[in-house]
């Protein structure tokens, strides 16, 4: 779905879920669970969103054929669907334990109440909930709440630990999250004292507006956003909690060394360096969609958060200040040779496609663009996968492609998806930008009775790339989940999820079994044999 403006709106009538064929009395559609959770499958672990620290969104495992829906959860209970039957929410993404273990952010209230639920991943068997007390930064868009896995210790010294945002700034960690019995503790990152001597007033003015990103020794880094007066001189930034629980920050003001800069982008992800020792992160002002206002990618000692480096994000057709706009996930995505890769929204004159901007490791080096980045994080493909490819680039970029129907001169509603050569370039087709070279496209396969030649949305923010299977899974507004076959580019197979609408992007992943997690329609489908 385009970037707009929305109020909410009276909210429908809704079903609590769609698993159970039989609808009760009312016309409402239960869910129904087995009782037992399936058999535990030891497997590659899927740790959040994009996957891992640096977000290249690739499955350790290949993932299954898509022949049916095993089963389904809805993720919301209140959506806030506006009168065009759209809906701006960007849900979290799925958590995979390696034992097929899922566990799911499930939005309870209107505006932004939230349950946690582990579930197994064969049958949907609930193994554990937890009530979390986290409350949602301001917002245009609904931005999600995401949970995030370390690893169990190899050599088994430590568990799995599982990590989720709480009220007050304070990190929710639960070891073991196969184990259906469990107790949450908290990490504060600016004290347990401070945050007990004044925990209502907190609450009330401190909330985490990122996903948590982990490094491989449970370090935690994660925005935060205070919206009042606090007694302890809290104000936005970056924060880090170690696995021991200590915590450190630093202002967002002052690791952009700029005083029109308030806070990190709310649902951008902190990246870390394949080595783990830069912190890369977006910060932007308070009217994060306003044209002209300043918006840094930055770049983090990752042990004390010092200020490293910082790049202006600039649109590179205007050379005036890109917007980094709140409504959006994009996230850096880090390369396996360091560079650095950030969707924001153009300046003026980009038909709403926005722009992926590429820098060297350092920020001091800015490379070819790409030619969309509005609300996209970019995955990587080792360029193997792609069999028709004859660069030299040793990986490259899939990513988000539309281009919207009636938005500028050049918006014409032929919305792809696109696998980018992050180190050619060819002439932009919106501008005389020089951008990163095409590879492989794909045009979405839905007619859009809505735009006169169109089609419908791509609706992803993270796809899930399968070297196993050559292979990207994407969900499109047209209610269907497709395989992406790049070596043939051909869409392989298909699934329908939903009838199809309008949303905010959604996330794709794999789980420890190969099934592969899509949302739709604010409900979580496992599809696979």
């Amino acid at each position: 779905m385009r970037i707009s403006a929305w109020t909410q709106a009276q909210l429908p009538a809704l079903c609590v879920g769609l698993f159970c064929p039989a609808a009760c009395s009312d016309g409402a559609v239960h869910e129904q669970f087995p009782t037992d959770p399936a058999p535990a499958v030891s497997g590659p672990a899927w740790p959040g969103f994009a996957g891992n620290a640096q977000h290249s969104a690739l499955s350790a495992g290949p993932s299954q054929d898509l022949r049916q829906i095993v089963w389904r959860k809805r993720i919301d209970f209140n959506p806030p669907y506006q009168d065009d039957g759209s809906l701006p929410v960007h849900y979290g993404a799925p958590v995979i334990t390696d034992q097929n273990t899922v566990v799911l952010p499930i939005k309870v209230g209107v505006a932004g109440i939230f349950r946690i639920e582990a579930r197994s991943g064969g049958n949907g068997a609930l193994i554990w909930s937890y009530d979390s007390d986290y409350q949602l930064p301001p917002f245009g868009w609904i931005p999600a709440y995401d949970l995030t896995l370390a690893a169990a210790a190899a050599d088994g010294s430590a568990p799995a630990r599982l990590y989720a945002a709480g009220a007050g700034g304070k990190l929710l960690t639960r070891d073991a999250p196969d184990q259906s019995d469990g107790m949450f503790e908290i990490a504060v990152f600016y004290g347990a004292t401070a945050y007990g001597a004044a925990t209502a007033k907190l609450d009330d003015t401190v909330r985490i507006n990122t996903p948590i990103t982990l490094d491989s020794q449970r370090n935690a880094f994660f925005g935060f956003q205070v919206t009042g007066t606090n007694p302890f001189g809290l104000v936005s930034g970056i924060a880090r909690v170690s696995a021991g629980g200590a915590g450190t920050w630093i202002s967002a003001r002052a690791a952009a060394g700029d005083p029109a800069i308030e806070k990190e982008a709310t649902s951008s992800a902190p990246a870390l360096s394949p080595d783990e020792q830069t912190l890369y992160i977006a910060v932007n002002t308070g009217n994060s969609r306003a044209p002209g206002q300043p918006a840094y990618l930055l770049a983090l000692d990752s042990q004390t958060l010092a200020a490293r480096a910082r790049a202006p994000l600039v649109d590179p057709a205007s050379r005036a200040p890109a917007i980094v706009s709140d409504d959006s996930t994009a996230s850096p995505t880090i390369g396996p040779d360091g560079d650095v890769y950030l969707g924001v929204v153009e300046s003026a004159g980009h038909d709403g496609r926005g722009w992926m901007l590429h820098f060297d490791s350092t920020l001091a080096t800015q490379k070819l663009p790409g030619s969309f980045g509005w609300d996209d994080t970019p995955s990587i493909v080792p360029a193997a996968m792609v069999a028709s490819y004859t660069g030299s680039s040793p990986y490259l970029l899939m990513t988000k492609y539309n281009n919207y129907g009636g938005l500028g001169p050049g918006g014409d509603g032929a919305n792809r998806v696109a696998v980018l050569d992050p180190n050619a370039g060819q002439t932009d087709s919106y501008s005389s930008v020089t951008v990163m070279q095409e590879v492989v496209t794909m045009l979405g396969p839905t007619p859009d009775p809505a735009v006169r030649g169109g089609v419908k949305e791509w609706c992803i923010n993270s796809a899930a790339v399968d070297p196993a299977t050559s292979s990207v899974l994407v969900n499109s507004e047209d209610g269907i989940l497709y395989r992406w076959d790049l070596s043939s580019n051909q869409l392989s197979q298909q699934i329908r999820l939903t009838d199809g609408l309008g949303e905010a992007y959604t996330p794709t992943a794999v789980g420890a079994d190969g099934a592969v997690y899509a949302i739709s329609n604010a409900t979580l489908f496992v599809v696979g044999r």
